[in-house]
């Protein structure tokens, strides 16, 4: 009996499991999959780089210019840069050679490529001084009434060439602009008030600051006043119009 008690307190088939301790792992333990911390396919639970990817469920993040942010481009060319700003440039209206090239200097272009860029637009014809200026006077004229000195003004501060703005100058002859300036004065009349001698001093002042000489506006004026009433008729009549263009520095002036 000693003997069979000893063998069922030994480390036989009945004997006591050990428990698991320190440095025993138990075998449910083992088999469990370590448990990751971090978000599902990152270990570690590492955070996605900045801009790596989409966002869940959304449209991928753009910057200003519309790259994908954190992806990487190859890098461009100051010619290619140079091009997009011209392209930017064109899409909202024509621009002169001048204008262009005062964007890309903004923008430190250097004037080798500037020169560069711009000689290859002038050559297939994206950009073309003479066509541009005459396509504004046309504009302009017919659009807002201006006379040839306002227009020559503002052909000037679009960097167009004296010689190529006097050219595109020539569709508006003398006859058009003391008929755009008949036209523009008659609108007006419309829905003016007061004496005729204020009617009269406002809009020789309107047509001068669209650049028509003092004895086209001041002719104008009065014969619009001539053809209005009785009490204008008569204010026109006494109106020295070539006296007062002299007073006012010449019929050209």
């Amino acid at each position: 009996m000693a003997g069979r008690r000893g063998a069922r307190s030994g480390r036989g088939w009945d004997a006591i499991p050990p428990r698991a301790g320190a440095g025993m792992a138990s075998d449910d333990a083992a088999a469990e999959p370590r448990r990751s911390s971090g978000r599902r396919g990152r270990p570690g639970g590492e955070e996605p780089p900045s801009g790596e990817g989409p966002p869940s469920g959304g449209e991928p993040q753009r910057d200003q210019d519309g790259r994908i942010r954190g992806r990487s481009e190859p890098p461009r060319s100051e010619a290619e840069v140079a091009r997009e700003i011209c392209l930017r440039q064109l899409a909202v209206r024509p621009r002169t050679r001048a204008e262009l090239a005062k964007a890309l200097l903004r923008k430190e272009i250097s004037e080798e490529v500037i020169a560069e860029v711009l000689d290859r637009y002038d050559e297939v014809g994206i950009i073309d001084d003479a066509a541009f200026a005459r396509a504004w006077v046309s504009s302009r004229h017919h659009g807002r009434g201006l006379a040839r000195r306002a227009l020559a003004n503002e052909l000037r501060q679009r960097g167009v060439d004296p010689e190529v703005a006097g050219e595109a100058l020539e569709a508006v002859d003398d006859e058009a602009e003391a008929e755009a300036a008949r036209a523009l004065v008659d609108r007006k009349l419309r829905t003016a008030s007061g004496t005729p001698d204020a009617i009269f001093r406002r809009l020789v002042g309107m047509l001068a600051r669209k650049g028509y000489p003092a004895g086209v506006a001041i002719r104008a004026v009065k014969d619009a006043l001539a053809a209005r009433d009785a009490e204008a008729a008569e204010f026109a009549e006494a109106l020295d119009a070539d006296a007062l263009a002299d007073e006012a520095g010449g019929p050209e002036s």
